[in-house]
């Protein structure tokens, strides 16, 4: 483009002063010209960046074959969503004012075209895959709409990618992943998982912790990624059920009034229960879950469950509580079937045979917890 930026008809709606939106609409080269998909991943101090899902090809390619048919001549309403940055320019337009004026204000925007090597001026928040397969269809003047409010700053953009997607079959590990990082205030379906999410980060990062680097991240690649065997979604569920459950070992550690959690004392428990657990059953900790039943959703959430009993016992400021976990669970250390033979409480179970389905984790939560209330000598 001649004068490196992109001026184009648009609509200035102000629902948020320090967040102005417009509509307007850019061509697919148009679009890659000024738009980056920021996806997620690490940086080299494992600080997440991004907040993008991969790419979906089988979608895409759908997508792309729509586009391709009919010589382009198609129906694409549905709009991207861009963050842009705050040095775009808007001009109104001179003149009379309508009836609706306050509600929007039209005018021409400007936005910059970055040359080669310069941080691009947008960021797709919603609708990336829509975009990826605009950028490899053959027509190239075809108008996109597009939604773009004013943000700088990546906690907005990803407070927004949040709310647009909660709804849709987004992967659920990347919206636990992405949920410790918004500070703004979310709905009440995701509040609630924001405290574990956190807690779900740090064990996973901490060399202090006994889930150091084993539980899956959507962030994670390469050799971090093979070594992640433990679902996060499973660690988010046992803490969510232990803070929102009365007889949770957790729930006295969060003040439902003002939202407030005691994080330090929370992690003391979590931490010496885990640690108390992978002492106690050395042989079945670290192991994929179709070699471990113990590291499988079912052993890790029967576990969860027995943890609000243990735990719920003992004082977290303790200083040998790993010790006191480790006492207490010792009557079960030779009563569980968790990497060979079979469950014979369990109705002849075999190790490999319990899945994460209410039916076998009632089954199993069921039998740990008579195990431990009897010291490890069921009656018949």
């Amino acid at each position: 483009m001649r004068d490196q930026s992109i001026r184009r008809r648009a609509l200035r709606v102000v629902q948020d002063p320090k967040h102005p939106l417009y509509l307007f609409a850019l061509t697919p080269d148009e679009l890659f010209s000024i738009a980056d998909i920021s996806r997620v991943t690490r940086n080299d101090a494992g600080d997440l960046i991004g907040y993008q899902r991969p790419e979906v090809k089988k979608h895409v390619q759908n997508i792309v074959e729509y586009l391709n048919s009919a010589n382009g001549r198609v129906l694409f309403p549905n709009s991207l969503i861009l963050a842009l940055s705050s040095a775009a320019e808007f001009q109104g337009v001179r003149g009379p004012k309508v009836d609706d004026a306050e509600l929007g204000e039209a005018g021409t925007i400007t936005i910059r075209v970055p040359r080669d090597g310069q941080r691009r001026p947008a960021w797709v928040v919603d609708g990336q895959q829509r975009a990826l397969a605009l950028s490899r269809a053959k027509c190239r003047d075809f108008a996109i709409p597009v939604s773009a409010f004013i943000a700088d700053d990546l906690d907005t953009q990803r407070d927004q990618f949040l709310r647009v997607n909660s709804t849709k079959p987004l992967p659920r590990g990347l919206i636990s992943e992405l949920l410790p990082q918004v500070s703004t205030i979310l709905p009440s379906n995701l509040s609630v998982k924001k405290i574990p999410a956190a807690i779900c980060e740090i064990l996973n990062r901490d060399p202090k912790s006994p889930f150091h680097e084993l539980i899956k991240r959507s962030s994670l690649s390469g050799p971090k990624k093979k070594k992640a065997i433990v679902s996060d979604t499973t660690i988010i569920q046992i803490l969510q059920e232990s803070f929102t459950t009365a007889s949770g070992c957790l729930f006295a550690f969060r003040n439902i009034a003002t939202g407030e959690t005691d994080l330090e004392r929370v992690q003391r428990i979590v931490y010496a229960y885990w640690q108390g657990v992978k002492d106690t059953f050395p042989d079945a900790w670290g192991l994929p879950p179709t070699s471990s039943r113990l590291m499988h959703s079912v052993g890790l959430r029967a576990m969860g469950r027995l943890m609000d009993r243990v735990m719920g016992s003992l004082n977290p400021d303790e200083k040998h509580l790993v010790q006191k976990v480790k006492k207490e669970l010792a009557p079960l250390r030779s009563q569980c079937a968790w990497i060979s033979g079979a469950w014979s409480e369990l109705g002849g179970f075999k190790w490999n045979e319990l899945q994460n389905v209410p039916p076998h984790l009632k089954l199993l939560t069921n039998h740990l917890m008579r195990l431990y209330l009897s010291g490890g000598k069921l009656r018949a």
